[in-house]
């Protein structure tokens, strides 16, 4: 199985990113980037998925189930947080305008209903701190937004220089103090030929090996296994889109650290985080 998928090794057009459970081997979790270069539309159907509409780059209209949500977007992920759309299972969608939009998406048992989510009530989060800095935006989750059934999403900015999903932490078994998530990672990275870095490792008993370069547009699955760091290098800012979902009833995102890294975190309480940070808001670019 390959975990690392560059960029326009899956697209179908006009999707540039497909990964279906099928494609990933596994049962719950998926993505799609829909490409609209010019004004136009397209028109899908969720299935038996639940989906986010989520603006990397442009601005659209989403039309379901009699609604329509006009999402202001953004002109790059670099440039601020953007608004949404939830769409729920066994929905017929148009979204409508020009850029790039993804769809990430979860198998769900309900239908809920479609919602609109403005960029400014998108909980913004500064974690770690030094060279562990990170922005998230907690647009899908659990917390950030109550309203999906199965899916968790959220999106990660890392200034150039820092390391971000540090310590290497896991999600792939269900009890108290860990939750079964399927996880992909979407990568783009700021600046002309910019690169980042992305690791997965596994235990003998379930072994997993990925070192992966990345670049714009590329995609790593994560069926198990720790997962970090993701590297960004000096000079260009890293930004992934995380795309989760896994069996359990509950949608609740718990991890386990690498025992052999989890200390970092002590370190952070003296630390500044990196001052670069935030990198983005609602209103903008900071």
């Amino acid at each position: 199985m390959t975990h690392h998928l560059p960029a326009g090794s899956t697209a179908e057009a006009p999707y540039g990113v497909v990964v279906t459970p099928e494609s990933a081997g596994w049962a719950h979790t998926a993505l799609r980037v829909l490409d609209l270069p010019d004004p136009g539309g397209c028109t899908f159907g969720t299935g038996d998925f639940e989906m986010i509409v989520l603006p990397l780059a442009g601005a659209c209209a989403v039309e379901c189930d009699g609604e329509r949500f006009e999402l202001e977007g953004r002109a790059d992920v670099f440039s601020r947080v953007s608004d949404f759309a939830y769409v729920p299972r066994d929905a017929r969608v148009t979204v409508r305008g020009r850029g790039r939009f993804a769809l990430a998406a979860a198998r769900c048992q309900a239908r809920l209903e479609p919602r609109y989510g403005p960029a400014e009530d998108v909980p913004v989060e500064l974690r770690g701190a030094g060279p562990a800095s990170r922005q998230v935006n907690n647009f899908g989750t659990p917390e950030g937004f109550p309203f999906a059934e199965k899916l968790i999403a959220c999106e990660v900015l890392t200034p150039g220089g820092c390391w971000s999903s540090f310590p290497p932490h896991k999600h792939d078994e269900e009890g108290p103090d860990e939750a079964a998530l399927e996880e992909i990672y979407y990568f783009e990275v700021a600046g002309d030929g910019g690169m980042a870095y992305q690791r997965v490792y596994g235990t003998p008993e379930r072994p997993i090996e990925v070192l992966a370069e990345v670049r714009g547009g590329d995609v790593v699955l994560i069926p198990h296994g720790w997962h970090g760091p993701s590297m960004a290098v000096p000079g260009h800012d890293l930004y992934y889109l995380n795309v989760m979902a896994g069996p359990s009833p509950e949608r609740a995102w718990r991890i386990c650290d690498d025992p052999a890294h989890a200390w970092v975190r002590g370190t952070w309480s003296g630390q500044a985080v990196d001052p670069r940070l935030p990198l983005t808001s609602a209103e903008g670019r900071s």
